[in-house]
C-alpha cells in the first residue's frame, strides 16, 4: 500500500478515486511517564516519554486507515493528513485521513 501526503504520485496514474479512509487512536498519559517528565520541565530536555505514546498512536491511526483502505480494494492512499486534538485532561486523540485511490498499470 502506497500512503503519500501529495495529491498524485509519481509516474503513477491514479485511475479511480474510492473515497475517504481514516483511522484514529486515542491515548491517555501514564502516572509514570508524568512523574519523569514532570522532572524533565524543571531541568529542561526532550520529554520522550510523550513523545514515544505519540508515535505510538499516529502508527495504530496509520494502520486503522490502511485497513480501511484495503477492505476498499485501494491501492494507495493519497492526501494523507494527521490531526491531533486534545480530547480531555491527560489524553489525546491522533487522526489521519486520506483518499484511497485505484493505480493504473
Amino acid at each position: 500500500m502506497l500512503i503519500t501526503n501529495t495529491e498524485t504520485i509519481a509516474g503513477r496514474e491514479i485511475v479511480e478515486s474510492l473515497g475517504l479512509v481514516k483511522g484514529n487512536s486515542i491515548r491517555a498519559r501514564h502516572i509514570g511517564s508524568d512523574i519523569v517528565s514532570g522532572l524533565r520541565q524543571l531541568v529542561g530536555g526532550e520529554m520522550k516519554e510523550y513523545g514515544k505514546m505519540l508515535q505510538e498512536a499516529r502508527s495504530l491511526a496509520m494502520d486503522a486507515m490502511i485497513e480501511e483502505a484495503e477492505k476498499l480494494g485501494a491501492d494507495a492512499v493519497v492526501n494523507v493528513r494527521f490531526s491531533t486534538s486534545s480530547i480531555m485532561q491527560g489524553a489525546a486523540e491522533v487522526l489521519v485521513f486520506g483518499t484511497a485511490v485505484k493505480l493504473g498499470k
